[in-house]
């Protein structure tokens, strides 16, 4: 007999069909969807003012590993977890790397720390003294050869350097020591590593950022070779920044490496992705997937999320299922209609059809596409009646120890 989602699921291929949408090509791709979690995602976190401990909260890579495999098991499209080094750091890593896969995760980006030192207070790459420049350099090296033992060929960058005042520091002295610290490091990487280089345009400087938008990450990038791009972090913007303009632009440029899924109120990147522009995001995806249209481009999809105040799994899953719900709705879109709206300057039937398509229901469809794939039709749900939350409660309590941001 059929019941209420397969009633919807058909009535919602019907209209897809009429929009000219292969609702098996959607399904594919969505099965075939991949996203990141970070490690220190599901450690304990917080403010510039302190970090809110929380029961069950990972401490050891081991930990995290374990909480990833479960938003692995619930989601299907989760099984890269990135590393954070001075955070995640083990001796043993092939040990390490063997206890992923034998949770049906594996490692993935691996992200240096030359920020959290004394000795970075006044930068890294581009800090004055010499010897903090070599040091900085030192550890990205280090970074390169953790990722050979763990088999990542992702070096993921981000950097707090900048000044606070005028008269600081030189602009282009600084530029030239970036360019010359970030050469060293890429000339040692193997040929099927890419360094994905990150910017923010303000904080924890606030005068000037060393690397403060998506053209000097570019230029950054250029400047090294084909095997660096640009990382979007879609928190480091300034308020209306049209990010999906900017993802356009790089995509069509070949440029666009990676993404830090999150979301932002002001200018900050760890609130729950979707959580305050849920049609921005969709928009992001709807030049994502048209990308896809021409074969997929490389591109390394992460979450850089924090939750201070949620159960840091259930946050995970429910930023997972945000991500699937602003794909499925882009890959939905009329596009049809939207190019004929487009070549006839017909501006309202162009937004239409991506209104359309925003507001359309895809549950019914990923709660199919789910199943197919052997994972809860409702992970988050599926979660919380699973006993793996209060499992991890009472056997780690609360804790003091390295968890990650804001430790």
């Amino acid at each position: 007999m059929p019941t209420a989602t397969t009633d919807a699921y058909h009535h919602l291929a019907d209209r897809l069909q009429k929009r000219g949408v292969n609702l098996d090509q959607v399904k594919e791709r969505l099965k075939a969807q991949r996203v990141e979690t970070p490690s220190w995602g599901y450690s304990d976190s917080g403010t510039r003012f302190g970090v809110f401990k929380q029961p069950g909260a990972a401490i050891t890579i081991q930990e995290k590993l374990e909480d990833a495999a479960m938003v692995n098991r619930m989601t299907g499209i989760t099984p890269d977890v990135a590393m954070h080094v001075l955070w995640d750091l083990a001796d043993d890593l092939p040990g390490v790397k063997r206890y992923a896969e034998s949770l049906g995760v594996r490692i993935g980006s691996i992200n240096p720390n030359v920020f959290q030192d004394q000795e970075y207070k006044f930068g890294s790459l581009a800090n004055p003294d010499p010897a903090v420049r070599r040091k900085a350099v030192d550890h990205m090296l280090d970074c390169v050869e953790i990722a050979k033992q763990v088999d990542s060929s992702l070096l993921s960058l981000w950097f707090a350097d900048g000044t606070s005042y005028p008269g600081q520091g030189d602009f282009r002295q600084r530029k030239h020591w970036f360019q010359e610290g970030l050469k060293t490091v890429y000339d040692r990487m193997p040929d099927d590593m890419t360094m994905l280089v990150e910017y923010k345009f303000f904080e924890p400087a606030f005068y000037h950022t060393d690397i403060a938008d998506w053209g000097m990450a570019y230029c950054f990038s250029r400047h090294l070779g084909d095997r660096a791009k640009v990382l979007v972090d879609l928190g480091h913007h300034a308020l209306s920044t049209n990010i999906e303009h900017i993802v356009a632009f790089l995509l069509d440029e070949g440029m666009l490496g990676g993404f830090h899924f999150n979301n932002r109120r002001y200018a900050d990147d760890d609130l729950t992705v979707g959580s305050t522009n849920p049609y921005e995001l969709f928009l992001i995806y709807h030049e994502l997937a048209r990308a896809e249209e021409g074969g997929a481009p490389e591109i390394a999809y992460m979450i850089d999320q924090s939750a201070n105040l949620k159960r840091k799994i259930e946050d995970m899953v429910q930023t997972v299922m945000q991500i699937q719900t602003a794909y499925a709705k882009a890959l939905t879109v009329d596009l049809r209609q939207l190019r004929q709206a487009q070549s006839e300057s017909d501006v309202l039937m162009g937004e239409r059809a991506l209104q359309e398509a925003f507001g359309t229901d895809v549950e019914p469809l990923l709660s199919v596409v789910r199943e197919e794939m052997d994972v809860p039709a409702d992970p988050f749900q599926a979660y919380r009646e699973s006993g793996y939350q209060e499992k991890i409660e009472k056997e780690r309590g609360i804790r003091q120890g390295a968890g990650g941001l804001g430790q």
